[in-house]
C-alpha cells in the first residue's frame, strides 16, 4: 500500500461516522429486558446486566429476532392474532420454549414503539404520564407511557402466555 493510500484510509476512518462502529445486529434472548427506540435508526437495548446501543430500527431487531427462533414478525403477530384474537398492539413469542414474549408500548409501526419482556417485568407503577417498570432483576426503566397502557399491555401479554402453556400442556 502507498504512503498516500495509507494517509486515505486514515482520514477515513478519523472521519467516518461513530454510528459505523457499532453493533447492526441483535437478537433478543432471556437477559433482554427492554429494546427502546432513542431515533429511527437507533436502538437501546436493556439486559439484566447491561445496555448497549444497536445501530439498528427497534422493529428491525424484533423481526430479526423472530426469524433467529424460526419465524417472523409477521408470522408471530399472525400467530398471536389466531391464539387470542388481539389485532392491535399485540404482544409476541420471540421464542416459546423459553416463553420470550415481549409486548409493545406502542402501534409496532411507530419508530417511537418500544418493546418489554414480559417475564422480566416484577412491577409498574405510574400515573398517566409516565411508567416506571421495575424488573426482577432490580433494574428500572421510567418510560413516557400511562399506567393504563402498561397494565393492558402486560395483561394482553399474559393472555397470550396462558394460551400458550394451556395449548402445550394439551399436547
Amino acid at each position: 500500500m502507498t504512503i498516500f493510500l495509507k494517509i486515505l484510509w486514515i482520514i477515513y476512518v478519523i472521519f467516518k461516522k461513530k454510528e459505523d462502529f457499532g453493533m447492526r445486529d441483535y437478537e433478543i434472548n432471556k437477559e433482554t429486558l427492554a429494546v427502546i427506540p432513542i431515533s429511527p435508526k437507533r436502538t437501546k437495548i436493556v439486559e439484566k446486566k447491561d445496555e448497549f446501543i444497536i445501530y439498528s430500527p427497534s422493529m428491525k431487531i424484533i423481526d430479526d429476532s423472530c426469524k433467529f427462533f424460526g419465524s417472523s414478525y409477521e408470522g408471530r403477530f399472525n400467530g398471536t392474532k389466531t391464539l387470542t384474537g388481539i389485532t392491535h398492539k399485540s404482544p409476541i413469542i420471540i421464542e416459546e420454549s423459553r416463553r420470550i414474549i415481549f409486548f409493545p408500548t406502542k402501534s409496532p409501526r411507530l419508530t417511537t414503539c418500544a418493546w418489554l419482556s414480559l417475564n422480566s417485568i416484577s412491577e409498574y407503577e405510574g400515573n398517566n404520564e409516565e411508567c416506571t417498570i421495575k424488573f426482577s432483576c432490580g433494574k428500572k426503566l421510567k418510560l413516557p407511557i400511562s399506567y393504563n397502557i402498561v397494565d393492558n399491555q402486560v395483561l394482553r401479554a399474559t393472555r397470550l402466555e396462558s394460551v400458550l402453556l394451556k395449548r402445550v400442556e394439551e399436547y
